[in-house]
């Protein structure tokens, strides 16, 4: 948890991100050009990093939320952040969330933080119903199977029980119209597009996923593939390994035994990463086969330190945490109404999503990188 006041933290991380953004546009810049110059037959590049997450506006909004909040009574507020697998990358939400708490006054006992053990939909189902048993004003939820979690969604709203889709949007359910967390799309294509950049736009490549039906998954895959048309790279297989690193790992030996001619994988969840560059040291390809993944697990960053992973798409877990808990509390104090006027200037075009942000993370950038985590009291 970090020590110093939320205005010096977000000062502190303006600066490294400024300094990050401009390293890393300078670089992609030079990568543009040398992309462009080789045309359609490219050969693999260097992948140089970018961290363009939202902090500067999502700074804006908890000041606005928080001076709407002040001098009212917080008492009553009692909510909850429910992830869908205990992973280290929801770590860095877990301490946003607890420092959103403490920031607003919120008794640590009425902000509880759930992540399923074993990333079972029934855990997450039993945890819901323990938290409405216990009077929960309102919780946050990356759900596990969108459409599973509809009818109770729609009870516990139907209750005056506030639910924030964090992490995957909730397409479909009564909490669709507000959704805070990366553009899954958008960073599908930045996965893309440096899966392009360092095959040299030819190859095969294989996605491994923790779910085919969530919505973050199912936005991130088709971003990938977007960014990846007009090139040689075909998708020779997208594998389900149903939230468990060591089926992902399995899984990927697999295809590499099978598949010789594959030279690139796409990790799309937290865990991915780390189960694909074990699987790929393991068959002693790291220098043939090329992994993306996304997220910033401690053991993605080791990874990415050792070259066997060439870059992550990197999200803001910490503010999906921290606004989260602002946001949860505005709709139990303000109103729903009073606080979605708040945040409607902070959101994207769609006029849903609330950007965490989304960069990527590379051997050239990671030590500015974790410069930041540190800042933020992640790590």
């Amino acid at each position: 948890m970090i020590r110093t006041s939320r205005s010096r933290t977000v000062a502190v991380a303006a600066v490294v991100l400024v300094s990050l953004t401009a390293a890393g546009c300078s670089k992609s810049s030079g990568s543009t050009s040398a992309s462009k110059s080789a045309g359609s037959s490219a050969a693999p590049v260097a992948l140089a990093g970018s961290v363009t997450f939202n902090q500067t506006n999502l700074a804006k909004l908890d000041a606005a939320l928080k001076s709407a909040l002040a001098g009212k009574d917080l008492s009553k507020v009692d909510i909850a952040m429910v992830v869908n697998v205990a992973a280290d990358y929801w770590k860095a939400g877990q301490v946003g969330f607890l420092k959103g708490c403490s920031d607003l006054g919120i008794a640590k006992s009425k902000c509880t933080y759930f992540a399923p053990p074993n990333g079972k939909l029934t855990e997450q189902n039993s945890e819901l119903e323990t938290l409405r048993s216990q009077g929960v004003t309102g919780y946050s939820i990356s759900a596990i199977d969108p459409t599973s979690a509809a009818g109770t969604i729609h009870t516990d709203v139907q209750k005056g029980i506030s639910v924030l889709a964090i992490d995957s949007p909730l397409p479909g359910t009564d909490a669709a119209s507000l959704y805070l967390g990366t553009p899954n799309y958008t960073a599908g294509f930045q996965a893309g597009t440096a899966m392009k950049q360092v095959l040299g736009s030819k190859g095969k490549v294989a996605i491994l996923v923790g779910s085919l039906t969530a919505s973050n998954a199912t936005q991130r895959i088709a971003g990938f593939e977007a960014a990846l048309k007009g090139t040689k790279i075909t998708v020779a297989q997208k594998v389900n390994d149903n939230l468990q690193a060591s089926t992902a790992t399995s899984d990927a030996e697999t295809i590499l035994a099978n598949n010789p001619d594959v030279t690139g994988l796409y990790g799309v969840y937290s865990y991915d990463g780390p189960a694909l560059a074990q699987a790929v040291t393991s068959a002693g390809k790291t220098a043939s086969v090329h992994i993306v993944s996304d997220d910033s697990d401690a053991q993605t960053l080791k990874f990415i330190q050792s070259g066997v992973i060439s870059g992550t798409v990197v999200q803001m877990p910490y503010q999906q945490g921290y606004t989260g808990a602002y946001i949860l509390a505005a709709e139990k104090v303000l109103g729903k109404a009073a606080t979605t006027a708040l945040v409607k200037p902070y959101l994207e075009k769609d006029g849903s999503t609330l950007s965490s942000g989304v960069g990527l993370v590379t051997k050239s950038d990671l030590s500015a990188y974790q410069s930041l985590e540190s800042q933020l009291g992640i790590g």
